[in-house]
């Protein structure tokens, strides 16, 4: 099986970094973060990849000029401004003729990619997402007359299902991809789940994404502790 990873953003939101380094070579732990996503694709296995370059490409391809073992990194450029969606679907010739595995260039996680996918076959999902418990920022409690009557520290257990950016895909996906201004999360999944063509795999292990530099620095301690090895 294949493995896309969605490279080419302009991680605004870390412009602290990206303002020189596109936002997968932020380093987390000592190394790129695409690295690190990498090498969980990696431990099951999976080992041709296809990263759909954009902002600042150059320093990607730069670092993937090294020699890495057991793997193949395909370097495809989808254009600077493309969207999700369109940037896939620039990757279509690779892509059509079996299942494929996607994955964006800015989170971690310790979900087993082997129970991923055998659940995506075992449900022939058209699509399948990765859905996570965000992981809760602050405390809840509840008021009534100026009257806390309810308080509980921060737990991920009381937040929602989000997206968590591992998903299994089917070429069918393709049709629901229009242009370079589609994003994935939007119009094609909407569709597809109006459709019942879209199913969730729930993982309650650890996974955290690179959104701000707050993340980028928990992250780090992350990794130091020895909390997230991969």
């Amino acid at each position: 099986m294949k493995v896309v990873i969605l490279a080419g953003g302009l991680g605004t939101r870390l412009s602290e970094y990206t303002k020189l380094i596109p936002k997968p070579m932020v380093k987390v732990g000592g190394k790129p973060i695409i690295y690190r996503i990498i090498n969980l694709y990696k431990k099951y296995g999976y080992k041709e990849f296809y990263i759909a370059l954009g902002y600042k490409g150059n320093i990607i391809r730069k670092f993937f000029k090294r020699k890495f073992k057991d793997i193949e990194v395909n370097l495809i450029d989808t254009g600077k401004n493309t969207m999700t969606g369109g940037r896939l679907k620039r990757l279509k010739k690779y892509l059509d003729s079996e299942p494929f595995l996607v994955t964006y260039g800015d989170g971690l996680s310790d979900l087993n990619i082997k129970k991923l996918v055998k659940f995506h076959k075992k449900n022939k999902s058209l699509a399948t997402i990765t859905a996570v418990r965000p992981p809760a920022r602050f405390g809840s409690i509840k008021i009534k007359n100026n009257v806390v009557y309810y308080f509980k520290e921060k737990s991920s257990v009381d937040e929602g299902w989000i997206n968590g950016g591992f998903f299994v895909f089917e070429p069918e996906i393709f049709q629901y991809l229009k242009n370079d201004s589609t994003y994935l999360e939007r119009d094609p999944f909407e569709k597809l789940a109006k459709k019942r063509k879209i199913k969730a795999y729930k993982h309650d292990g650890f996974w955290q994404c690179m959104d701000t530099k707050r993340d980028k620095v928990l992250l780090d301690k992350i990794i130091k502790e020895k909390r997230y090895k991969i």
